[in-house]
């Protein structure tokens, strides 16, 4: 699939079959996320690939715990895109351990290395994320970029035995979409573009 083709149609997916994704499949698409650029090479990069179900199954509990609140209480008489994508959040995190694989996007500070700080650690994970992303719908593979399972980080460090000095930033559901690929809605660049300078 050629790249552009790729990001066109690269929709959040909420809705997953319940087939397990190869390991040779999340590989590939780790592989895509450390050709990402990076600050000075750093590589602070790391990737927590979570398919046990012995894991997503309380990670899952807290989740929906942590969210209840908020679906309970949500905006009505939202648009249809925000309507959806409400009701798709909420399906996800209440079918949490069924996500066939579930990837997290650490770092650690260590750049610049003579006085690491905090915005580097985004900048090298967020680009990484956006690689893998795009890296699975070119293998037919959905993602979904979510905060949720934020909520559940002490269970998760707990459960993964995650060091301490890796900082959890990106969380993405990884499975075969039940649902097919559709062009995303963005704003015309013509709305976004500036030549040279503001008038």
């Amino acid at each position: 699939m050629e790249v552009l083709e790729a990001m066109e149609t690269c929709t959040a997916m909420r809705y997953f079959k319940e087939d397990p994704v190869p390991r040779e499949t999340l590989e590939k698409l780790i592989f895509a996320a450390t050709r990402a650029s990076n600050p000075g090479n750093s590589q602070g990069w790391e990737f927590l690939v979570i398919e046990d179900p012995a894991i997503k199954e309380p990670v899952g509990e807290k989740v929906l715990a942590g969210m209840a609140p908020f679906f309970a209480s949500r905006p009505q008489g939202q648009d249809g895109v925000e309507e959806r994508m409400l009701v798709g959040a909420e399906h996800l995190a209440k079918h949490f351990a069924k996500v066939p694989a579930w990837i997290v996007g650490m770092a650690r500070k260590v750049y610049p290395p003579h006085d690491p700080q905090e915005g580097f650690m985004h900048s090298t994970i967020y680009p990484a994320a956006q690689n893998l992303i795009v890296a699975a719908r070119s293998l037919g593979v959905g993602t979904c970029f979510t905060t949720f399972p934020g909520h559940a980080e002490a269970e998760i460090r707990e459960l993964c035995n995650v060091p301490d000095d890796l900082h959890m930033f990106v969380y993405i559901a990884v499975g075969y979409p039940e649902r097919p690929f559709r062009p995303v809605k963005r704003k015309p660049v013509e709305e976004v573009l500036t030549w040279n300078r503001y008038a």
